[in-house]
């Protein structure tokens, strides 16, 4: 399936939020709230992680905006494979890295998210929500457009978590702190990627990028 096809309900999903993104996401209960995983799912889900931890976020993910993200990460992508995701420190792969919050990478035809062991405590909301960004990563190519989209995406999601508890955006916590920040960007642009686009095209680590991408033709992504 070509990977602009699989973006069809994403931005479907994306537009319903910037219309209304203050009506309550289903299925996502807060980080205090304790997550019941039937057997059968928490199987399925052992083929992505075998952290609790990231179980618990994937499966918050379930529903509403991160829904489309979820179910690539258990293997609706371009691969056909589950992503597999762990907590690690970056700076093994490179010094660069160690401070990335994530690190989304491909190996042959497998796909891997990376995200920063510092972040093991975040709560599962804001691991979701940056789970949610990296999983659209699913090829060799990227794009402004295609940071845009996904840090836009990220800014969505943890916005429809912090509508329904707003508690979560008052927990110290170095992710947190994060999607704090790009949420502020998301509700300045009203409920746009205006102002996070700005920050993509500012952000030094992607000045080479070029415009377009695979799937991320359109810069109204």
């Amino acid at each position: 399936m070509k990977k602009s096809k699989l973006l069809f309900w994403v931005l479907f999903g994306l537009s319903l939020t910037v219309a209304g993104c203050m009506a309550e996401e289903t299925g996502n209960p807060s980080s205090n709230d304790e997550i019941y995983i039937d057997n059968a799912t928490y199987k399925m889900y052992k083929k992505v992680s075998n952290d609790d931890r990231i179980i618990k976020a994937v499966e918050s993910m379930k529903g509403g905006l991160s829904d489309y993200s979820r179910r690539a990460i258990l293997g609706e992508n371009l691969t056909g494979k589950p992503i597999k995701i762990e907590f690690r420190n970056l700076a093994q792969f490179n010094e660069a890295y160690k401070d990335f919050d994530a690190l989304g990478w491909k190996q042959k035809d497998k796909l891997y998210i990376f995200i920063n062991q510092k972040h093991y405590d975040a709560p599962k909301e804001a691991l979701a929500s940056i789970l949610s960004h990296e999983a659209i990563h699913q090829d060799e190519l990227n794009s402004i457009n295609e940071e845009t989209y996904c840090w836009t995406l990220e800014a969505a999601v943890w916005t429809s978590f912090t509508e329904k508890k707003p508690e979560l955006q008052n927990i110290s916590h170095p992710l947190v702190d994060r999607e704090n920040t790009i949420k502020r960007l998301f509700v300045k642009g009203g409920y746009t990627n205006k102002y996070i686009r700005k920050s993509v095209l500012s952000n030094a680590g992607y000045q080479t990028l070029p415009s377009r991408s695979p799937g991320f033709e359109d810069e109204n992504l």
